[in-house]
């Protein structure tokens, strides 16, 4: 199965790219930055709330309920010609607020900041995409017939780029660290969290962001 950056690499990553950018009216650069970055981020929150059976029941009836049934990804171009429906964007932005719930302002904040816009921008691009996210998800869930929570874990270390922590900890170091100097820690833990002081890996970052 392919990653979620596999995704933004192909043909329809570069289509996603260049509707999203239209319609929020940011750079294409700025766009794939925020996306690059944000996307994994919106995953391991999803990874993270669907450990919980409450969590996993929710996304699983969200991904069956047949309007993330990944027919999104089939009409992008009706989806991005003449500026992406109210209702969409309407989506987007429950499916934000479900996923990362309090911690959104922080996440859109961090991202600006490495990706160098500000985070109302931020979060106007995350809302056009979550849908489609969610799209893909439903997609492979179908696909896969994903049914339970194992299944679901599985579904999203996948598009992550492995199961395995290390591997975890490894792709999405390397996607936040963008400027490739290493602190990423630093940098987002300290603008998140609010603290100057090192967190014990990437973990440590995502456990503050999304309370584990």
């Amino acid at each position: 199965m392919s990653g979620i950056l596999d995704l933004l690499n192909s043909d329809i990553g570069k289509t996603i790219i260049n509707g999203v950018s239209s319609q929020t009216n940011q750079p294409e650069s700025k766009t794939q930055d925020v996306l690059t970055m944000g996307l994994p981020v919106l995953m391991q929150a999803m990874k993270r709330n669907a450990a919980t059976p409450q969590g996993a029941e929710g996304l699983l009836g969200a991904l069956n309920s047949g309007k993330h049934d990944g027919s999104i990804l089939d009409n992008l171009g009706d989806l991005f010609n003449g500026g992406v429906d109210d209702n969409v964007i309407q989506d987007g932005s429950k499916i934000l607020n479900h996923v990362l719930g309090s911690k959104q302002q922080h996440v859109e904040t961090a991202l600006g900041a490495k990706a160098g816009i500000d985070a109302e921008s931020v979060a106007q691009i995350l809302k056009v995409a979550a849908p489609i996210v969610m799209g893909l998800l439903g997609n492979q869930a179908k696909q896969q017939n994903v049914n339970n929570s194992n299944g679901l874990e599985n579904l999203l270390g996948g598009l992550l780029g492995g199961n395995s922590v290390q591997s975890e900890q490894n792709f999405l170091t390397a996607i936040l660290d963008a400027d490739g100097d290493g602190s990423v820690i630093d940098d987002v833990a300290g603008m998140v969290l609010g603290s100057d002081k090192k967190k014990g890996g990437l973990g440590g970052l995502l456990g503050g962001l999304f309370g584990k």
